[in-house]
C-alpha cells in the first residue's frame, strides 16, 4: 500500500534540484510501480467439463405385428358390401381349407348357410371369424393394389407367317426344390435351377432364353411377343388356335427362378415414362414408339413362365390360382402366401381404376404373384375381356387390408 506520509522540505529542496538538472539530459525513468500495482488479476477457469458422452447405440423399434384383431365395424363399407357375390368364391376355398383342422368347423357351418340370403351370410362371417388388420413391419396400414386379368391372345400350333413368338412348355433340365420339405421355416420356398454334374446352378434368363431357344418346347406360337410378355405377368391367359378356332387355355406351369423385376420401374429410372404414369397402357405404347428397344425392355425382367394347356369347357370360369381353384372376376385376390394364409376371406378397401370411386369388398386370397410381397399387397383379379383388360392395366392404388382368419 503506498504511503501517505508529507515528505521533509530538505527533501523537496533536494528533490527539485535534482529534476531541474535532468531537464537538460536524458529524461527521467518511469516510476517503478509498486507490486501491488502490478499485480495481473487473477485467471477465472471455468469449472472442469467431464468427458464428452457419445450417445449409446439405440436399438430399433421392434417390427409391428402384420395382424391386428379389430371389430367388423372398423372394415369400411362391410355392412354395404353384397356377400351373395362373394360366397361361391368362399365355398371354393373352402374345397381345400376344409382339410385343414383350423377351417374344418367353419367350412362345416357355411354348408348350412343360405347362399341367397345377404344378412345370413354376414351373421356367418361375423359368428366364425375375426378381422385381422394388416401393417407393414413399420407400422403402414395402407400398400399398393394393383390388378390383373385373364388375356386372349392369337396363336398357331406351328411358327408361320405372323406366329413367330413361342410359349413354352416346362424344360426337362428345369429342377425344382421344395426348400420346405427340408426346412420348415422356409415353407412356400422353391429353389429352382439346372443340373450341371451334382451341383444346381441358376437357370437360364429371359435374355439368355432369348438367345438360344428351347427347341423342341414349343407348346404355341402367338404373333405379338409384347402380348406374350404380359401373358407371363398375368399368369395365364387364352389363345385362339388359328387353323381350328378353338380357344384353349394356357395356364402357369413353372418359372425359370429368376426374381420377377418391374419393367415399368426401369423405365421411370430411366427418365423414359413419369412416375405417376406407369400402366401397361403407357409401357405398350412406348414399346410402340421405340421398337428397336423392345428387348432391350423386356430383358430387364429375367423371370421367365413356362405354360402347359388346358381345355376350356366353360368359357365363364377363370383360370385355376395357386389355390388350386378358379378364380372369382373381381372376388378373388393374388397375396403373398408367407404373410397371408392361401384361401382365406380377405376385406380389402381401395379405390377403383376407372373413376377413383371407393371399392370395398370382401375377397377371396385364392393366388400368388411374383411381384406380390408384403401384408398389404394384394393383386385385384379383374376377369376376362376387353374391361378387365383396361382396368387391369391402370389398376394402381393404395389400400387396406384385412384379413378374416376363424376365431
Amino acid at each position: 500500500m503506498q504511503s501517505i506520509r508529507r515528505p521533509s522540505v530538505p527533501a523537496s529542496i533536494a528533490l527539485v534540484a535534482v529534476l531541474l538538472a535532468a531537464c537538460g539530459t536524458a529524461p527521467a525513468p518511469a516510476p517503478v510501480p509498486s507490486p501491488e500495482s502490478s499485480k495481473q488479476p487473477d485467471i477465472v477457469m471455468p469449472p472442469p467439463v467431464g468427458p464428452i458422452g457419445i450417445p449409446a447405440p439405440t436399438e430399433p423399434p421392434p417390427p409391428v405385428p402384420a395382424m391386428t384383431p379389430v371389430s367388423f365395424d372398423a372394415l369400411p363399407g362391410w355392412r354395404q358390401d353384397d356377400l351373395r357375390q362373394a360366397w361361391p368364391a368362399f365355398m371354393s376355398s373352402c374345397r381345400v381349407l376344409a382339410k385343414k383342422a383350423q377351417w374344418t368347423a367353419p367350412c362345416a357351418a357355411a354348408a348350412r348357410v343360405d347362399a341367397r340370403d345377404n344378412a345370413a351370410i354376414r351373421v356367418y362371417f361375423e359368428t366364425y371369424f375375426v378381422p385381422q388388420q394388416m401393417r407393414t413391419p413399420d407400422g403402414a396400414d395402407t400398400g399398393l393394389i394393383t390388378g390383373y386379368y385373364e388375356p386372349m391372345l392369337r396363336g398357331s400350333r406351328k411358327r408361320g407367317g405372323a406366329f413367330q413368338t413361342p410359349l413354352y412348355r416346362v424344360p426337362d433340365d428345369l429342377v425344382t426344390v421344395d426348400l420346405g420339405s427340408v426346412y420348415p421355416n422356409l415353407k412356400n420356398m422353391r429353389l429352382r435351377g439346372r443340373l450341371v454334374g451334382k451341383t444346381v446352378v441358376p437357370y437360364a434368363t429371359r435374355a439368355e432364353i432369348e438367345r438360344a431357344p428351347l427347341k423342341g418346347k414349343e407348346l404355341v406360337w402367338v404373333d405379338d411377343p409384347v402380348e406374350a410378355f404380359f401373358l407371363e405377368v398375368q399368369g395365364s391367359g387364352r389363345v385362339r388356335i388359328d387353323e381350328t378356332g378353338e380357344t384353349v387355355r394356357i395356364a402357369f406351369a413353372d418359372q425359370n427362378g429368376h426374381p420377377y423385376k418391374v419393367i415399368g420401374r426401369w423405365l421411370v429410372e430411366q427418365g423414359e415414362l413419369p412416375a405417376d404414369g406407369v400402366s401397361a397402357q403407357s409401357i405398350k405404347a412406348w414399346i410402340a414408339a421405340n421398337p428397336a428397344r423392345r428387348q432391350e425392355l423386356l430383358n430387364v425382367n429375367p423371370s421367365y413362365i413356362f405354360f402347359k394347356e388346358e381345355r376350356l369347357p366353360d368359357a365363364s370360369v377363370g383360370p385355376k390360382g395357386a389355390l388350386g381353384v378358379p378364380l372369382t372376376p373381381e372376388r378373388s385376390v393374388a397375396v403373398d402366401p408367407s404373410v397371408v394364409p392361401l384361401g382365406a376371406p380377405l376385406f380389402l378397401a381401395t379405390t377403383h381404376p376407372a373413376d377413383g370411386a371407393p371399392l370395398q369388398r370382401l375377397m377371396m386370397a385364392q393366388d400368388t404373384g411374383g411381384a406380390i410381397r408384403g401384408p398389404v399387397r394384394a393383386d385385384f383379379f379383374f376377369g376376362f375381356g376387353g374391361n378387365a383388360a383396361e382396368y387391369a392395366g391402370r389398376m394402381k392404388a393404395r389400400g387396406a387390408v384385412w384379413v378374416l382368419l376363424p376365431k
